[in-house]
């Protein structure tokens, strides 16, 4: 990527940004290319370009990609949310994740009623002996419709989708490509 910028004469994002001549070989250039001013700018603001300049030439090349995106994840949801940062992001997966297993373990529980009161308890009666009447143990069996009730999934599941995240800025799995990170214009929703 550094020769793609260096052919056009164009500096990368952090040269152009910090108004310096983008070198042959610069640490940034494969990083930030011209075309992602911003990603630059939020990471510089956040946590200083020469300290990010140390952070590239400490680590190994094959790490270095990594630790960009993860540098600039982190600028963003702080330019966002000054406070929290990416662990706003991260309670808020915690606690969804949290509450998703509660309503497993209550849809395991009915199904282990419904197929516990499959199972007969009784002794069989002797020959001659039919019961005109057969009381089940546990009253009456659910219908699917009631079970479905009960387990709150009249929707058809449990997903929920990324847009009923109540954070405005994109998360790494995200449908917007582009870059545009604000989300509609929908800042301030915290």
């Amino acid at each position: 990527m550094a020769s793609s910028s260096s052919a056009y004469n164009s500096p990368c994002a952090a040269c152009k940004f910090l108004r310096r001549k983008c070198m042959p070989g610069c640490v940034f250039a494969p990083y930030f290319p011209p075309e992602e001013p911003q990603k630059f700018a939020n990471v510089h603001k956040i946590f200083g370009a020469s300290n990010v300049t140390k952070l590239l030439n400490e680590i190994l090349p094959h790490q270095r990609e990594d630790a960009v995106n993860s540098l600039a994840y982190e600028a963003e949801a702080r330019v966002r949310d000054p406070v929290y940062g990416c662990v706003g992001a991260i309670s808020f997966l915690q606690r969804q994740v949290e509450r998703l297993q509660k309503e497993l373990d209550a849809a395991n529980a009915d199904l282990m009623r419904f197929a516990c009161s499959e199972i007969p308890t009784a002794l069989p009666a002797p020959q001659g002996v039919m019961s005109s009447v057969h009381h089940h143990p546990m009253g009456p069996r659910p219908r699917p419709v009631e079970l479905n009730r009960r387990m709150g999934n009249e929707g058809g599941g449990f997903y929920q989708t990324p847009s009923a995240f109540p954070f405005t800025y994109s998360l790494p799995w995200s449908d917007n490509p582009s870059g545009d990170s604000h989300g509609g214009g929908g800042e301030g929703k915290f």
